[in-house]
């Protein structure tokens, strides 16, 4: 998982898997879904992120990490 912010647009991408997405919906307002051609979810793009998240702190807790 991979996160990607664009200041020019104030969105924040969460790239879920590497695959291309195929298809993209809006389930939200301010919330694009993106989709692989076999219909899983690739990624999430939040517009207005500054306006409706805390980029200043990223937590993580119990992930199954493992060694690159």
């Amino acid at each position: 998982m991979k996160l990607h912010y664009y200041p020019e647009t104030d969105s924040l991408y969460i790239e879920l898997k590497p695959d291309a997405g195929a298809e993209t919906r809006e389930i939200a307002d301010g919330l694009n879904a993106d989709f692989a051609s076999d219909g899983t979810i690739v990624g999430l793009d939040i517009d207005r992120a500054s306006q409706t998240l805390d980029l200043s702190t990223l937590e993580t807790g119990s992930l199954p990490l493992r060694a690159a």
